[in-house]
């Protein structure tokens, strides 16, 4: 009986809503037992009216007659009740996102290579068809139901910074994270937080400052850009060379056209860029060293460890 007594409250110390229904339930007992015997009422009658306390009915039938009566109901009515409702929310919750998985999340432990996006923001409506046609499985992880919303999107409706919410979306198993959020705190503690239970997956954070972006570069997450860098630079660049947006636009969205990033060959390093020649019809646009861009103007010589960013013509092999 012992062993037996132990080996249950080994396995309900091990899960908190769990422990939490035990100790409800001995508390029960033990106000059930000190009830029937201060009342003078048979054990099953002090667990009726124990039972009856702890869920609040109160019918009224069962009260305690004298000054030690009320102590216990005191005390059980102080003790009880608070965790007693802090266990049903838990099993309510529990029970949700079981029926939750049931729903969709059979479709979510088969995803693999998937992306990941945290956060909210309005543009998100916006970029939502272009991220579909590039990846043919994402889900989104945000609090509340979100406005224009496609019928069907894989939708994890809780708070982007919350462990157990991430685990739903298997982010180790992700291709990669975009951050994103209505403010800077937001998208970094969403970053952080995926990033320490995903720290291979690569990260990209959308954030509204230029400080906030260089806080997730020196925290590690080096695939971070400020939109008011983005918005900031293409509009003052707009100004000056009116077609300059409109050449973004068409490189971003060509049918005909994609950007790669391919290792710098070994017959190359060492050698300035501008001697360098791309496989089939690329076009060398940058070298990528250290997560910084190098524009082919500064003529730099290729390196070891560096990436070449070239615009490559669909189909074609690099």
């Amino acid at each position: 009986m012992p062993f037996f007594i132990l080996n249950i409250w080994h396995r309900a110390s091990r899960h908190q809503i769990l422990m939490l229904t035990v100790l409800v339930f001995v508390i029960m007992l033990v106000s059930a037992v000190l009830y029937s015997s201060t009342q003078q009422v048979s054990l099953f009658t002090g667990l009726y009216w124990a039972v009856t306390t702890v869920t609040t009915v109160g019918y009224g039938d069962v009260t305690p007659h004298n000054a030690v009566g009320r102590i216990i109901a005191m005390g059980t009515m102080l003790t009880a009740i608070p965790l007693a409702g802090v266990a049903f929310s838990g099993w309510t919750a529990s029970l949700v996102s079981i029926h939750f998985r049931k729903v969709w999340g059979l479709a979510m432990n088969k995803m693999h290579r998937h992306l990941v996006i945290l956060g909210y923001n309005p543009i998100l409506i916006h970029i939502l068809p272009d991220l579909a046609a590039r990846h043919t499985e994402l889900v989104l992880i945000a609090p509340g139901d979100i406005p224009s919303l496609p019928a069907n999107f894989p939708h994890i409706n809780g708070d982007p910074t919350h462990p157990h919410v991430l685990a739903q979306a298997h982010l180790p198993d992700a291709k990669q994270i975009a951050v994103l959020g209505e403010t800077d705190g937001a998208v970094l503690m969403s970053a952080i937080e995926a990033h320490r239970i995903a720290p291979e997956t690569p990260i990209f954070a959308v954030t509204h400052s230029r400080r906030a972006a260089q806080t997730l570069k020196d925290l590690g997450m080096t695939h971070s850009v400020a939109s008011q860098d983005l918005l900031g630079h293409t509009l003052a660049t707009s100004l000056e060379t009116p077609h300059a947006a409109d050449f973004f636009v068409a490189l971003l969205t060509s049918t005909r056209a994609t950007l790669q990033e391919i290792p710098a060959p070994k017959d190359a390093l060492h050698r300035p860029l501008a001697d360098f020649v791309p496989p089939d019809v690329s076009t060398v646009l940058a070298i990528i060293r250290q997560n910084h861009v190098i524009l082919p103007i500064d003529n730099p010589v290729i390196e070891p460890l560096d990436t070449i960013l070239v615009l490559t013509a669909q189909g074609a092999a690099t």
